[in-house]
């Protein structure tokens, strides 16, 4: 079951006044909720994290001068449904919809849009285009989620990209984990088992908050793990739901806990309708700062902006080299006071 309106929503949460004045115009997007989200959602409490990630406010609707592409997918958009903005990775879109609507998508412009899912004939021009273009070895299978589509559709879909580029390492993006973790299925197992030849798949997931890894979640996920496929969590900083060091400490280790690799803490794109959300990038360093003291470095995620105007994307991290003075190296430490490193002097 998935809740779609706020009259159903009303009669399992006590909606806020923000939440009640919201409407499905402007910037925002549509609202969908599964029940394994509602189920983790304390109804009790109004500023409950989980319920910020999913549930509407009116400031969604608020007009603002930021973009509804602030990565410039579309002017990257080489083919149907292939955003080509990398030299070597591609993006592509095989479907709009999802099971649960982020409030903080970046992709609204698409996300639960009219697109639907992708036709033959744009996966055939995608195909091409991956054949045409060596230079392409990783791709993103995204949209949308890519296992809203049934187990037929994604047989089609991963038959004809392998055969295309056998080559090319597929990264599986999906939130489904977290929204619908009964899709993972011992049938749609067996289907990505079928087409693990070539180079290897990778499995994307995106956990903002330590409670998204309940049991079904985990389990569901360790299906692809125990098949050889190794995970990689892509978190979003969130203001209200992630943004303090014992809540992104404790999302790390339980990550790692569960063989998920902490990979990306992304800074929020200027997408309009967001803005709510979005920490402060200072409050980001400092938390990114005191986070690198507390976690090992398997288990520290890259703090990452994906820059405004299609920028590409860069590491968020505290200075530690201070500079080179009398062939010495001047560094600080993350934790007191500043060490000396030599230069290697070339005879």
């Amino acid at each position: 079951m998935s809740i779609s309106n706020l009259e159903e929503l009303g009669k399992i949460l006590s909606l806020k006044e923000e939440e009640k004045n919201w409407t499905e115009t402007g910037p925002s997007l549509s609202m969908l909720i599964s029940d394994n989200i509602i189920s983790l959602i304390n109804p009790a409490d109004p500023d409950d994290p989980i319920r910020k990630e999913f549930v509407p406010t009116m400031y969604e609707n608020i007009e603002s001068k930021e973009s509804i592409d602030p990565l410039k997918e579309v002017e990257n958009t080489k083919s149907a449904r292939l955003i080509h903005r990398y030299n070597n990775r591609a993006a592509l879109l095989v479907t709009s919809r999802c099971f649960a609507y982020c409030r903080h998508c970046f992709r609204r412009r698409f996300t639960s849009g009219d697109d639907g899912k992708i036709t033959r004939d744009e996966l055939e021009k995608a195909a091409e285009y991956l054949r045409r273009h060596k230079e392409i070895r990783e791709v993103l299978i995204t949209g949308g989620d890519m296992f809203t589509l049934s187990d037929m559709e994604l047989d089609i879909l991963l038959g004809k990209l392998k055969q295309a580029r056998e080559d090319i390492i597929y990264r599986l993006c999906t939130r489904a984990f977290l929204a619908n973790p009964e899709r993972f299925t011992p049938s749609l197992m067996e289907i990505i088992k079928k087409h693990m030849h070539g180079a290897p798949f990778l499995l994307m997931c995106q956990f903002n908050h330590p409670r998204e890894l309940n049991e079904k979640a985990v389990k569901a996920v360790s299906a692809f793990i125990d098949m050889g496929i190794p995970a990689f969590n892509q978190a979003v900083l969130l203001e209200g739901v992630n943004d303090d060091v014992d809540t992104l400490e404790e999302l790390s280790y339980k990550l790692l806990y569960n063989r998920i690799k902490p990979y990306y803490l992304f800074q929020g794109d200027l997408v309009d309708g967001t803005a709510h959300l979005r920490c402060s990038l200072k409050k980001g360093l400092e938390l990114e700062k005191e986070l690198r003291k507390r976690v090992s470095g398997v288990a520290m995620p890259q703090y990452t902006m994906d820059l405004p105007e299609g920028g590409g994307k860069v590491i968020l991290t505290e200075n530690y080299v201070i500079g080179l003075t009398d062939g010495k190296w001047q560094i600080k430490s993350p934790f007191q006071g500043k060490r000396d490193y030599p230069e290697k002097s070339i005879n």
